[in-house]
């Protein structure tokens, strides 16, 4: 019976195994983007770990539960029933064994499948530079973006006009973007990454070493006493963003599994953000059932330096920029402009299911930080140092899992803005079919730490108090439905609002999937938050509710082994006292042609849009080239199309050109400032080779 079970669950995933390596990634970033919404995001490091995991599948009979955890696609009672199973019953003797599992589904086993297998060979505990060398990796990644349409800020006028305005460019509209980088496993990382940006000069003027950002590191991981540690560039993860989380994180999704931070303590940085990692060097040592990290950070922040009327020699920092832009004369004034240094320690002990965490964080710079104040902002920090202290939590029993964080600030130049931020969760798995989760948190106007992604409904964790509830259930063998309910205040006024506020948000999406080829999937999302009127007499501002809805209808299917369409529908509704109301479209069809037997894949989309103003944009993911993450803004009246193109030659190398192109219906400008493009037309092109070794 066991054995015809096992064949029955090998033809229904067979379908797993055909799909193609970034046809699964890409399926994985898409739903991670979904709530980010920007067009400059970088998920980097989520796809190195789902690659590098793809093609080193975990070992379920030897995994502690961490490596599960970095998938980005487990709870953690999924987790620990994979390690209660093991305890209970011994190793797994097959990948299908999984179906025994108490919290695990069909659709979750799918999800993990192609990264996860069974393995009775213990990994290797040591690592000898024979082996490193034979068996590592060596990659090059060489990119560039030219500027397809003139710019008003690229215009040729004199250096006089140049120096004394902000509205022209040193350098051309062109970007590069390099990366060597040697990997073992996940054991051994050692790479640099070059980027300049467009409007920025290159062997030039202030740019005479050539890229305006450099970025290096050397990570090691894998020993016993030692378990990681990294010299370079790095990013350090500690509880549940609270305190210190210097890489990017994840806020509401349509699934539930995204509430819970997954902790990697140390990351080697290869990303290009030039302000959200840290530089210099730490460790992280293990001994038993506890874990020390160390870290210790030095880098230059942009800013801007102003001197006191009073004191000539007292210098003070105003703004600090962290676009790691310096195209203008402003911008590359406040390059530099002071130094950051960060000190910091983490303990962890984990026993079983149980996992506790405390930290300790100083943060400085040499120079004051001292920026405007307004009314919202006059409890943001302002000074040289200020140090915070946190204590998080873990515990999964049973189908339960709570978890949570509770961090303090303090500031020794203000004493009475020393504010504190907790997050407490629970998440729950009834039977395979049903889950819930609720999370608690509460974040004072008065705590700031200038690291953090702790769940939140604004852009920090500050100055917020909220309470979020998420189901996933699954109704019958065809249908599934996520929803969730968020419910939240700002006590403190915030940029825009000037008064206490309050509102929520609310997302239902069915999931109709009666085969592995067909999918089509509903969502309905309203949102509702308070902002200032626009209708101020300049005297009170009276706040009001701004009501956002979004209907989205998605369809998905695969007509063959080489081709796959998608399909989507969207419409955005704003409605707000001030203003009429506003509404937007979007249509979007997507064509996939992946030949096996071809060294070439084709990805193609056609998309018509219609918005009343930037108020009802939509973002939408577009594919890429490894690496390159696109989810642009679509609004005015216009299409959008794209060509991507993979040629896979010489068993090591990939060559991806990407060619885009907007055109607006109802445009004669686009953009403003030095970004405006004269006519209606707004094209992108993208070529990346990679050599793999």
């Amino acid at each position: 019976m066991r054995f015809l079970c096992c064949c029955l669950l090998l033809l229904s995933f067979g379908n797993v195994f055909a799909q193609d390596r970034s046809e699964i990634i890409q399926q994985r970033i898409e739903f991670i983007s979904e709530q980010v919404q920007s067009e400059n995001m970088d998920l980097t490091n989520i796809i190195e770990q789902l690659n590098y995991y793809f093609d080193h599948p975990i070992n379920l009979n030897t995994t502690t539960g961490e490596e599960l955890e970095e998938l980005y696609l487990l709870t953690g009672v999924q987790i620990n029933d994979v390690l209660l199973h093991r305890k209970a019953f011994g190793k797994f003797i097959s990948i299908y064994e999984l179906q025994s599992l108490n919290y695990w589904d069909a659709q979750v086993i799918q999800l993990v499948l192609p990264f996860v297998h069974v393995d009775d060979r213990l990994d290797q505990l040591h690592i000898t530079w024979k082996e490193a060398m034979k068996q590592g990796q060596f990659e090059e990644y060489i990119r560039y973006q030219p500027m397809m349409e003139s710019k008003a800020g690229y215009l040729d006028v004199s250096d006089s006009v140049q120096q004394a305005s902000n509205k022209y460019y040193y350098g051309n509209g062109d970007r590069y973007y390099s990366r060597f980088r040697y990997t073992y496993k996940t054991n051994i990382s050692v790479g640099i990454t070059a980027e300049k940006d467009a409007g920025e000069q290159f062997f030039r003027g202030t740019q005479k070493q050539g890229f305006d950002f450099y970025s290096a590191h050397a990570f090691f991981k894998g020993g016993k006493y030692l378990k990681s540690a990294v010299i370079g560039d790095y990013q350090i993860q500690v509880g549940q963003g609270l305190n210190l989380w210097s890489s990017y994180a994840f806020g509401k999704t349509a699934d539930l599994t995204t509430m819970k931070r997954t902790v990697i303590p140390i990351r080697a940085y290869t990303s290009v953000d030039e302000s959200r990692f840290l530089r210099g060097a730490a460790a992280d040592f293990g001994y038993r059932n506890w874990s020390l990290l160390v870290f210790a950070s030095q880098k230059k922040m942009d800013g801007v330096t102003l001197s006191d009327s009073t004191y000539d020699e007292l210098e003070f920092v105003s703004t600090i920029d962290l676009t790691g832009l310096h195209r203008t004369t402003n911008e590359i004034a406040k390059k530099n402009g002071l130094n950051e240094r960060i000190l910091g320690a983490n303990v962890r002990y984990v026993n079983g299911a149980f996992r506790w965490g405390g930290a300790l964080v100083h943060q400085g710079y040499d120079k004051p930080y001292s920026k405007d104040i307004q009314y919202y902002n006059q409890f943001d920090f302002r000074g040289t140092t200020f140090t915070s202290l946190s204590s998080d939590y873990s515990y999964v029993f049973r189908n339960m899992n709570v978890f949570g964080e509770v961090s303090k600030v303090l500031r020794p130049d203000v004493a009475a803005q020393n504010g504190w931020a907790m997050v407490h969760a629970a998440m729950m798995s009834l039977d395979p079919r049903f889950s819930f989760g609720v999370l608690y948190r509460n974040y004072q106007k008065d705590y700031q730490t200038l690291y953090n992604a702790g769940f939140s409904e604004g852009s920090n964790t500050q100055n917020e108090e909220g309470t979020y509830a998420a189901v996933k259930w699954k109704l019958a063998s065809a249908w599934s439905l996520n929803a969730y309910v968020d419910l939240f205040k700002f006590p403190w006024m915030k940029y825009g609002v000037d008064s206490p506020s309050y509102g929520h948000e609310i997302l239902l999406q069915p999931v109709y999937r009666p085969s592995k080829t067909f999918e089509i999937y509903g969502r309905f999302r309203q949102q509702m938050r308070q902002k200032n009127s626009r209708d101020s007499d300049g005297t009170v501002t009276e706040i009001e509710d701004v009501m956002q809805r979004n209907y989205r209808l998605n369809m998905s299917c695969v007509l063959n082994e080489f081709i796959s369409l998608k399909t989507r529908l969207e419409y955005v509704t704003v409605h707000r006292a001030s203003n009429t109301p506003e509404k937007g479209m979007l249509f979007s069809q997507d064509l996939i042609f992946k030949p096996k037997s071809s060294p070439f894949d084709l990805s193609l989309r056609f998309a018509l849009f219609d918005t009343d103003s930037y108020d009802t944009r939509i973002y939408t993911f577009e594919s890429n080239a490894l690496y390159v993450f696109a989810v642009p803004a679509y609004y005015y009246q216009g299409s959008r199309a794209y060509v991507l193109l993979r040629y896979s030659f010489w068993r090591s190398c990939d060559l991806w050109i990407k060619y885009g192109v907007f055109l607006y219906e109802n445009r004669s400008s686009i953009s403003s400032g030095a970004e405006q493009i004269t006519g209606n037309r707004k094209s992108d092109l993208l070529i990346q080779l990679r050599i793999s070794i």
